[in-house]
């Protein structure tokens, strides 16, 4: 199709644009690879089917905004065809009278495709474009109060998304007017429905004008690619490419709540935490590239959702912004790597404001993390400035003195069995089951009323357990997610000893955050055990027919789930099988994968919230109230310690919250005394 001087000028523009390009993504792999470590390419060897899949799917982007994510869909879907699909016009252009992929059937299938997929992609853009620029969607915006990078906050994304959109909507609708051209001159194409119902316009025009449409379709989507490639680097349009490569060398955890310890034995380390950017791991550096910045985390997020200074969102936006800084020669990289994170990319309030919920993680359609570097960043504040809230002193001291954060003395640990003869294991030292009973349900009167039951629960279901009684210590969860990851590691020390020493091998806990301390972080320390929730034991004791329940009525009950024992721990099941033998389960809509916070975790329960428009407690707790439910049932002790505080600021005297351990000892064929 081309002329010979037009395939001069096309090849030498490529390789122009080549050569500016590869500088241009040389920066962004120098400026990833400043982070700490190296990308793991033995995880990338052994996920590449599965990243594709997700790349390809954009499985994650459909967890939320249906609509949207539609729209979203066919921009993308069509961006990975065209990668194809470029190619393919090339080759015609340069070679005459050949057909990418033949006339037959192949050929026909891949022209249907690249026609359905362009309307799809113009479709799409346009209607995003639509609802950023014109409806102004609220959820795709930043509230003034959150530090933003100033060119972010100016026109920075408003202009990026609008180069992007209109390159794509200039590019893919340039690409399809040629082929509606070319339609018209070589007549009707059954494989090209939408190209030859346009191609119809043409139809009676000069066989030159047709010509020259091919070619100016050809140069002007061609021509805008070329234009855009040294751009692409430094637009959010690369998240196309780095979602991919994201999917591909993220870490394998047991959970994606499981932090990575720190090794506190390697004297040559002088940095423990992230305090500037180099801090961060190659894969949190990887992060701000694959940032759609579509702000789903934003809009999951409780602390942004309650109004505080807080949004994850913001937190990858300011780091990309901080790389383009370097990118146009605002800052050197030198200067941007040596930034303080805390007031460049987050603030002090919004760094503590975090609740560890692991909402953000959940919804990104990309798999960034930014709940990690938040606590980094609190790990760097605590071991290396001493900088926390004041509040978490009195915790950490009661951890460090007593076990603790309550500061209760060892000896007191059983004062909440008193005649309930619940066996120690130097009682009972060949037991089935060790019962991790945790600090709260030991020191906190409504957490303890939980523990009274699930003790009945056991006896009444002739289970083997014991306690360690005065030798259980916190598990040290608070510690950590608060960035005092020294004083957890002491914990997990002496909590692995112990539990190494009786030979335990199946645990249960009541407590959602033990159990994924237990089960997914002790293993880093030498701990490996089978660790249930207590939820998952009673479905399984009622499964062997050795737990009966009676239900008396069939109260409409709603249950809210821990984010340690739903999103991190994926137990959803077993809570509602147990609930729905009691009663009818009212759902919130915001439950499972996208249940929302009760405001403890965090280490958030230890010191006051921070300022805002409205409670994380009392904001789910009247999302309980709008279900109609009378019964808000918890099976987390600091979720019944928050929303029990959210029921009675609030005054719903006409509500309770209760404990699932609670609700099924009432309903036990006969009552423990």
């Amino acid at each position: 199709m081309l002329t010979w001087p037009e395939k001069v000028l096309f090849a030498l523009a490529v390789l122009l644009t080549a050569w500016v390009a590869w500088r241009e993504f040389r920066k962004v792999v120098g400026f990833i690879t400043q982070g700490q470590g190296t990308l793991d390419w033995s995880l990338a060897r052994k996920r590449l089917t599965q990243a594709i899949v997700e790349w390809i799917t954009l499985r994650r982007v459909f967890r939320m905004r249906l609509g949207a994510a539609l729209l979203h869909g066919f921009v993308a879907w069509a961006f990975a065809a065209y990668l194809l699909v470029n190619v393919g016009d090339v080759l015609e252009a340069y070679i005459p009278n050949f057909h990418f992929l033949g006339t037959g059937l192949i050929g026909g299938v891949y022209r249907l495709v690249a026609d359905v997929l362009s309307v799809a992609a113009l479709v799409g853009m346009a209607s995003l474009l639509v609802r950023r620029f014109i409806l102004r969607v609220p959820v795709l915006f930043v509230r003034e109060n959150v530090l933003l990078h100033p060119k972010a906050r100016g026109s920075g994304i408003q202009k990026d998304s609008l180069i992007v959109g209109l390159f794509i909507l200039g590019h893919v609708g340039a690409r399809f007017l040629g082929e509606t051209f070319q339609v018209a001159r070589e007549g009707a194409d059954p494989w090209q429905p939408f190209a030859t119902l346009v191609g119809r316009l043409w139809q009676g025009w000069p066989e030159t004008a047709l010509v020259v449409g091919e070619h100016l379709g050809f140069w002007f989507a061609l021509g805008l690619i070329l234009l855009f490639i040294p751009y692409f680097p430094r637009s959010k349009h690369i998240h196309l490419i780095m979602a991919f490569f994201n999917f591909l060398f993220q870490p394998e955890r047991p959970s994606y709540g499981a932090l990575d310890p720190l090794d506190f034995e390697d004297e040559s380390i002088e940095q423990f935490g992230a305090s500037t950017l180099k801090d961060f791991s190659q894969t949190q550096l990887l992060d701000a590239y694959a940032c759609i910045m579509c702000m789903r985390c934003q809009e999951m997020c409780p602390a942004y959702g309650t109004g505080k200074v807080l949004s994850p969102a913001a937190l990858e936006i300011n780091k990309r912004y901080l790389f383009n800084d370097a990118f146009i020669g605002a800052k050197t990289p030198e200067e941007i790597f040596q930034l303080p994170l805390v007031e460049s990319v987050i603030p002090p309030e919004a760094l503590w404001a975090c609740t560890a919920c692991g909402a953000c993680i959940e919804v990104c359609p990309v798999g960034n993390e930014p709940m990690r570097d938040i606590l980094d960043i609190r790990r760097a504040q605590v071991l290396m400035e001493n900088q926390f809230p004041e509040q978490w002193q009195v915790a950490y001291t009661g951890m460090e003195r007593t076990g603790n954060p309550w500061n209760i003395a060892p000896e007191e640990r059983l004062k909440w069995a008193e005649g309930l003869d619940v066996p120690t294991v130097d009682e009972n030292p060949d037991f089935e089951i060790l019962w991790w009973v945790g600090c709260a349900p030991t020191t906190e009167p409504r957490a303890q009323r939980a523990a009274r039951a699930f003790a009945q629960i056991l006896k009444a279901a002739g289970v083997n357990f014991a306690v360690l009684g005065t030798r259980e210590r916190c598990t040290g969860d608070a510690a950590r997610r608060s960035g005092n990851e020294y004083l957890f590691y002491e914990l997990a020390l002496q909590n692995v000893e112990t539990l190494n020493s009786v030979k335990a091998k199946r645990i249960v806990t009541l407590c959602p955050h033990c159990l994924h301390t237990l089960k997914n972080e002790y293993p880093a320390f030498g701990g490996h055990y089978e660790v249930v929730h207590y939820t998952q034991l009673i479905q399984e004791l009622v499964a062997q027919g050795r737990l009966k329940l009676t239900p008396e009525t069939r109260e409409a009950i709603t249950y809210h789930d821990p984010c340690f024992l739903g999103r991190y721990n994926r137990v959803f099941d077993e809570p509602r099988f147990i609930l729905t033998q009691l009663g009818q389960v009212n759902e919130m809509p915001l439950s499972r994968t996208k249940s929302f916070c009760c405001g403890a975790g965090g280490a958030q329960v230890w010191k006051e919230e921070e300022e805002g428009t409205a409670r994380v407690n009392h904001t789910r707790f009247r999302q309980a109230q709008a279900t109609g439910a009378r019964t808000v049932a918890v099976a987390c002790p600091f979720c019944m310690i928050m929303l029990d505080d959210a029921r009675r600021d609030l005054k719903a005297e006409d509500m309770q919250v209760r404990d699932i351990a609670e609700l099924v000892a009432e309903h036990l064929p006969s009552k423990s005394p």
